[in-house]
């Protein structure tokens, strides 16, 4: 074995019982043997001296190339062993922190997204084959963080509870105007119309999500009260009543977030609410990870609050509520990544292995952030009047349960107190 990558690997590995064959058959294993056996084989001097000097991008390249396998455990397995260790600190946990911090250095032009980037992000992700989507969302093609009230639920069954905790926290009435941003599949703004007989408009920089989203509006006779367009949220004319936002926020940019508060509040009425909601991280400002920023998401960042609120204060509005949904995401990607890998060879079809090997890496690294690391899910409620919202958060728990009845509660009406 590369002789730097072992004795990275040695001292980072102190816990849990990781077995490495190397590209010239020698087997060496690591830390005290507990918890469930890993064994990596690493099938080139290549991939080891990749590896050994930039693990968070070489892991998962060697992966997608077919230079890292298997002969026990998974990928899910592997990051748990090596975000424990790395959690306990020590000088190759500095080592790998060193590395991001360089890429730090770069992160505002990595997040430089005027619209016309900011387009082509979104067509690298958002623009593949949506029969790849179909393998692992709900029915209702819900790309975001699921709410899980119960452990046990379905995945559908939380997606709905989902759609039901922010329609209940954005205090929605009969007829108001509704603004989505980032409006995904269109599932969130179709449930909004349909619900309160709203006016929404959802938009989107994605050409798949557009067509599918025009075409359920029509289908779901919904057409005259839903509507979605292609469109940059720097170009939006308002006013709106309500603004929601799931999902999307990931996508803006550290250098925009001025620009993006900025724009809500032009767009909000005076005694408007808006909810975002948005992937957020605990430990404070960072970069995003190297393999994320390459393949997945392009131009992306995972904010911490404290890069959020003073954007939102600069801009005038108020923040009214905040809630951190901690694990949720984390069973939301467990259930897709099951899903993915029950479906694994028709993603092979659609695209190929390395590309099947690059979407299985990408969910399974996911869930180990959100179940190992810092990631998190924020929901900010924001206004910009102090008494649009009643004074307790009663009326949210309220409107979930009128929600949840049979037959779900055509409209809902608060009054502020």
């Amino acid at each position: 074995m590369n002789p730097l990558l072992r004795s990275f690997v040695s001292r980072l590995v102190q816990t849990g019982s990781l077995t490495i064959t190397d590209a010239s058959g020698q087997v060496h294993r690591f830390g005290d043997g507990s918890g469930d056996p890993v064994h990596v084989v690493l099938r080139t001097k290549h991939a080891e001296r990749r590896i050994a000097l930039d693990p968070m991008l070489a892991v998962p390249e060697a992966y997608m190339d077919g230079e890292l396998g298997f002969e026990q455990g998974d990928v899910l397995a592997l990051l748990k062993i090596a975000y424990q260790n790395f959690e306990r600190g020590g000088k190759e946990a500095l080592v790998m922190k060193f590395g991001e911090g360089i890429r730090y250095l770069f992160r505002r032009v990595y997040q430089f997204n005027p619209a016309g980037r900011s387009k082509r992000n979104v067509a690298h992700h958002y623009d593949l084959s949506g029969e790849l989507y179909r393998l692992f969302l709900d029915e209702d093609m819900q790309y975001s963080c699921a709410y899980f009230p119960e452990p046990d639920i379905s995945l559908e069954e939380a997606q709905r509870a989902k759609k039901r905790h922010i329609m209940a926290k954005l205090a929605l009435e009969p007829g108001q105007k509704v603004l989505d941003i980032g409006s995904g599949w269109g599932g969130l703004g179709l449930e909004i119309a349909r619900l309160f007989d709203a006016n929404v408009l959802g938009v989107t920089l994605s050409e798949e999500q557009h067509a599918v989203s025009c075409r359920r509006a029509e289908e779901a006779m919904l057409a005259d009260k839903a509507r979605f367009e292609i469109a940059d949220y720097r170009a939006l004319k308002g006013p709106f009543d309500r603004i929601v936002s799931v999902g999307m926020f990931e996508h803006v940019g550290v250098n925009h977030y001025r620009t993006f508060f900025d724009k809500c509040a032009q767009l909000l009425t005076d005694d408007g609410v808006m909810l975002l909601h948005t992937i957020g991280r605990t430990s404070g400002p960072s970069v995003t990870n190297a393999f994320i920023r390459k393949y997945i998401f392009p131009g992306g960042y995972i904010p911490a609050l404290s890069e959020i609120l003073p954007a939102i204060e600069k801009a005038g509005l108020i923040v009214t509520d905040i809630e951190v949904l901690r694990l949720h995401y984390a069973e939301t990607l467990k259930h897709w990544r099951e899903r993915f890998m029950a479906n694994r060879e028709k993603a092979v079809e659609i695209y190929d292995e390395r590309f099947a090997r690059m979407w299985e890496f990408y969910l399974a690294g996911s869930e180990a952030a959100f179940r190992w690391q810092d990631m998190v899910n924020f929901q900010i409620q924001i206004a910009k009047k102090r008494e649009t919202l009643p004074l307790t958060r009663d009326y949210i728990s309220e409107v979930e349960r009128q929600l949840a009845a049979p037959g779900g509660r055509k409209a809902f009406t608060h009054a502020a107190e």
